[in-house]
């Protein structure tokens, strides 16, 4: 009989023996050093600040001492808070009902719930003030029957409203690639014995999926740390708010980067916190049965909340949005304006977020086996240190590679080249959080199976993890590419001259307000987005079933 999963999740990992390789538990020596070079590239910019900061001194140290930097590090933890936590509550049911149940629509919702990710926050923080603000489109709507006003969106609600839209998709799509890797015959097993459907998620399902719910909310975590534009719009100063400001307004970038490194340290602190909340638990499956397929659940009457929970993001964070732009594009050609040239930044943007999304995945698969299969303080330390880049806003991280590039390497100044190695430093624990995700649930007994055959470490990989990870692969595919397209900072300091996408038009159109290029490039993005994602979240379906 099979050992359950479930069970086997709550027994502490053995730790190794040997060095960094020595079975096919461990990862070889060749992946472990691919993977430090990995780590070494990734922390650039928490160098680029170091350096900063160590310029400036008493400067530094005066900053970080100032009474108004308390309240907005307040800010900043209560906004981190309450995306993190709204965020799983909206994206695990949603994970769930879309890939286990026979919910009506699924498949449609299964695309739309990931398409928030690709609106670019300041896009989003717009359209949403534009619908709710006090008066914006519903309060229009109401006052005939009285309403004059609607209360304020402003300051925490509003910051908290427009970053849950942009990064519940994390936690949403990380979670979806661990359900479809799941082994179906736990729940089934677990539902002979007499448990609920509820009761079987909760003793079975939920504990298999911690360490994809943690990667999702230390993404959303981080995102929020970083993002300028939803929060500075809805006026909720943080840190990075800050951090923009002094960029924008001063030659001395001294206090800028010693704010920054206080996103470092926040950073670190998440980091740590997620770590402990995950301990050392193994959640990978002792059988060879993962990825076959698992009988819908039936929901009966509980359909219909279940189908209105799960759309309430998707009309908050796509439809009020869509329709927003749609209205300005619609208003602005019936008074002869024109939509921006879209064929040259769409294909540009196509292309950079393609690149992107390889090389992505590439650079965080030796990551993601090292600090799965190597349980020891460098892998563990390799693990936390790739995360640090996301938590800091894309300015910092392109101003830190224009450093090392014109310093060390000027041949790659202004290259698509070095727009991908940023795209890949700034979105690396996006891969790495659903790849990690996927591999704890393979047990690497598999592997060993495999080499006892005669196989070698690398084929046993390619022929035996591999597919089994692949629900993962194309998870981490499909958040890289959708950041890459709405990457704005990053594009705008190391990308090749002339070299415009979706976001710099967007950017360039909503500063000189010009809403109508605005509207039109935005739809450009969504549905230039929306079409490889329904492939990947299709697919992976599919492949679930």
């Amino acid at each position: 009989m099979t050992r359950s999963t479930a069970e086997v999740a709550e027994r502490p990992a053995p730790r190794s023996r040997r060095g960094v390789a020595n079975t096919a538990r461990g990862a070889p020596v060749w992946v472990a050093i691919a993977a430090g070079f990995v780590v070494l590239a990734a922390m650039l910019p928490v160098l680029y600040l170091f350096v900063r900061g160590i310029e400036g001194g008493e400067t530094t140290l005066d900053f970080l001492t100032r009474s108004n930097s308390i309240n907005v590090i307040w800010r900043t933890v209560t906004v981190i808070l309450s995306v993190t936590i709204v965020s799983l509550i909206v994206a695990v049911p949603a994970a769930w009902l879309t890939m286990r149940t026979d919910m009506p629509f699924r498949r449609v919702l299964s695309v739309a719930l990931a398409l928030p990710l690709v609106v670019p926050s300041f896009v989003m923080a717009t359209t949403l003030i534009e619908a709710f603000g006090p008066k914006g489109t519903l309060q229009e709507f109401l006052e005939p029957i009285g309403v004059e006003r609607l209360p304020s969106i402003y300051g925490l609600p509003g910051a908290t409203l427009v970053l849950v839209l942009m990064t519940y998709p994390y936690v949403y799509l990380t979670v979806r690639a661990a359900i479809a890797g799941l082994n179906p015959e736990l729940v089934e097993a677990s539902r002979s014995m007499g448990y609920s459907v509820l009761g079987a998620f909760r003793r079975v399902t939920l504990p298999l999926l911690m360490p994809a719910i943690g990667a999702g909310a230390i993404l959303a975590a981080l995102y929020t740390l970083s993002d300028f534009g939803g929060v500075a719009l809805m006026r909720h100063n943080t840190l990075t708010v800050s951090i923009m400001t002094n960029y924008q307004t001063s030659i001395d970038r001294t206090a800028g980067a010693a704010m920054s490194m206080l996103l470092v340290a926040f950073a670190v602190a998440l980091l740590l916190v997620e770590a402990s909340f995950r301990g050392r638990r193994r959640y990978d499956d002792a059988s060879a049965n993962v990825g076959r397929t698992q009988r819908a659940v039936h929901l009966g009457w509980w359909a219909t909340p279940a189908l209105l929970f799960t759309a309430l993001p998707v009309v908050a964070g796509v439809v009020v949005p869509v329709a927003v732009l749609a209205e300005w594009l619609l208003r602005g050609l019936s008074k002869g304006l024109e939509g921006s040239p879209v064929l040259v930044p769409l294909w540009n943007s196509l292309q950079a977020s393609a690149l992107a999304a390889v090389a992505t995945i590439l650079l965080a698969l030796p990551v993601a086996f090292v600090t799965v299969r190597n349980r020891n303080w460098l892998s563990d330390l390799f693990g936390k240190a790739v995360y640090i880049g996301f938590g800091l806003p894309g300015v910092v991280v392109a101003l830190s590679l224009v450093f090392f590039a014109v310093n060390f390497a000027l041949f790659v100044y202004q290259s698509l080249l070095l727009l991908v190695f940023a795209y890949a430093v700034l979105f690396l624990p996006v891969a790495l959080g659903s790849l990690r995700s996927g591999l704890l649930q393979i047990n690497p007994s598999l592997e060993e199976a495999a080499q006892s055959l005669g196989t070698t470490q690398f084929r046993a990989f390619t022929r035996v993890t591999l597919p089994i990870l692949m629900p993962s692969v194309f998870a981490s595919a499909a958040l890289v590419f959708l950041l890459t397209m709405k990457e704005l900072p990053a594009t705008l300091i190391l990308g090749p001259t002339g070299f415009d996408t979706l976001a710099t038009s967007i950017w360039s159109a909503s500063s000189e307000a010009f809403f109508t290029k605005t509207a039109a490039s935005s739809l450009i993005l969504v549905a230039a987005a929306g079409v490889p994602t329904a492939w990947l979240v299709l697919r992976e379906h599919s492949g679930a079933r």
